[in-house]
């Protein structure tokens, strides 16, 4: 019942705005006027809005999850009309606020103090308000802050949100012949941990704190100190920073800054969090990424808001850097056997085919300037192959895919020049280098004897037990399950003595090799 209320919702809010004017060329579109008669406050509505600004009001309306697709829509300027990116644009840091003396309450109850003792000036006007919490300014000691509060019932209205959104993947999932491949349930599933992260502060926090020591001395990415006294879960006190907003292009040449560098520092900024962090900023819309007055010429990137980070599995991480390397490569044959080997598609797959459908779709891209590359229609040609193949969703790669086409519209808007792929090759290069060496892998398997010493040394208990096990006349009762576990341990173990030999060998020349 409270899914059919939230969609009664989110039809009077589309209709209200009259959204179903720009969709008429839609398919039975007309059916979305047949409700319309049992609701007599969408009678009569205005149209005197432009559509931008109906469809961002509707944005804001529906609420924090429709606002953070609005935000990540509003990035794509290649793809969206100019007056709709524009106009989303305004999602980043100008959704409505809430009264700055409720913030003020919050923000005493939950650090339990005074805030006009605390602070020697706390301003009520917040300087942001974002869709899941509002920003205000303050001194705190005599240095400049920024004080974080969630919005009052934000987490009542996720919940409402994300409810909804399981609701309709489940209908897709019992209803859809793509579902199977596109894992609607385990998309929402990903993405209801994003969002519930986003309203943890002390996370927040934290992910600050590690993003910050990550880039500790780097002339890249600089990361405000956070200030833990004054942090709990609805609360977060942060240093203030100033800077250029990216999308202020006109601010960023009147102060002199090197675009093309600032362009190339950025690409590197995303790759070095992915593949050497393994630990990356997830919401890299213009409304989160300032950049330093200082150094103009090679100028640093400043982050703010950290709530929504990414991660991957050593597997993944591993795959994803040689598919991207192949594909600078042009060896479209690697990249169809890293995907079937990684069971990103049929391992029944033919090789030979899936390297021309690929192939048929990357190779225009290349000795090009972003400014030429149409990553959208390279996107839909990509998922025809996806569907040729059956190739399935990975829902952890869900945020990374968010965070690629950020990038994308980030570094179309800034530096149209700029080739993604010559700046990003070297730095695959150099990882490859650093992680598929032999210095690289002697220095793992000396990180891990710990483990493999253990694991030798339990190689005779493990006979032990058999050997009691027959005395006793009970060999019959052994099960499949034990059996099982007993040939893994010995075919281990057998490998797990191979690879002493290896370690100590490597203890051994160490210094030498590392």
């Amino acid at each position: 019942m409270g899914h059919l209320k939230r969609v009664f919702e989110i039809y009077i809010i589309i209709m209200k705005n009259a959204l179903d004017l720009d969709l008429k060329h839609f398919k039975n579109l007309w059916i979305l006027q047949i409700p319309r008669i049992f609701f007599p406050n969408i009678w009569l509505r205005s149209k005197k809005k432009n559509r931008a600004i109906r469809l961002r009001e509707s944005f804001e309306a529906l609420g924090p999850i429709f606002v953070k697709f609005g935000q990540t829509l509003s990035t794509r300027k290649d793809l969206l009309p100019k007056d709709i990116a524009f106009e989303l644009a305004k999602l980043q840091d100008r959704v409505p606020p809430f009264d700055g003396e409720v913030a003020s309450k919050v923000i005493s109850s939950s650090l339990s103090i005074d805030i006009d003792k605390v602070f020697e000036d706390f301003n009520t006007t917040p300087l942001a308000s974002a869709s899941v919490a509002q920003v205000h300014t303050a001194k705190l000691n005599g240095n400049e802050v920024v004080v974080k509060v969630l919005r009052p019932g934000i987490k009542k209205q996720i919940k409402k949100d994300i409810q909804l959104l399981f609701f309709i993947a489940k209908i897709l999932n019992s209803s859809w012949s793509e579902a199977k491949r596109l894992k609607p349930v385990e998309v929402v599933e990903e993405y209801e941990k994003i969002i519930y992260a986003e309203l943890d502060l002390l996370r927040e926090a934290s992910n600050a704190s590690l993003l910050k020591r990550n880039f500790e001395g780097s002339n890249y990415l600089y990361v405000p100190e956070v200030y833990w006294d004054y942090t709990t879960e609805n609360v977060m006190v942060m240093e203030r920073i100033f800077g250029i907003q990216i999308s202020d292009k006109d601010n960023l040449s009147s102060n002199n800054i090197n675009i093309k560098k600032l362009a190339e520092k950025g690409v590197e900024i995303f790759f070095t969090q992915v593949f050497q962090h393994n630990f990356f900023h997830a919401d890299m819309h213009p409304g989160n990424i300032f950049i330093s007055y200082e150094n103009p010429d090679d100028p640093i990137y400043c982050a703010v808001d950290f709530g929504i980070m990414g991660s991957l599995s050593k597997f993944d991480q591993k795959y994803l850097a040689l598919n991207f390397l192949a594909f600078f490569e042009r060896d479209y044959r690697k990249v169809a056997e890293l995907h079937i080997d990684s069971s990103w598609v049929s391992k029944n797959t033919r090789v030979d085919e899936f390297e021309a459908a690929i192939r048929s779709v990357c190779e225009p891209i290349f000795e090009k300037p972003l400014s030429q590359i149409s990553f959208g229609n390279l996107l839909l040609r990509l998922f025809s192959v996806a569907r040729e193949f059956n190739m399935t969703v990975q829902p952890q790669l869900v945020l990374l895919q968010k965070t690629l086409l950020n990038i994308e519209g980030l570094g179309r808007d800034l530096y149209p020049d700029l080739d993604l792929w010559k700046t990003a090759k070297p730095f695959f290069e150099r990882w490859v280098k650093e992680n598929m060496s032999i210095a690289a892998a002697a220095k793992s398997l000396i990180n891990n004897s710990p483990k493999l010493f253990n694991e030798i040394a339990e190689f005779p208990r493990n006979i032990e037990i058999l050997k009691n096990k027959i005395d006793d006349d009970t060999y019959n009762k052994i099960t499949k399950e034990e059996l099982k576990l007993l040939k893994s341990s010995i075919k281990k173990n057998n490998y797990m003595l191979y690879l002493l030999f290896v370690v100590v060998i490597s203890i051994i020349f160490s210094r030498f090799i590392i």
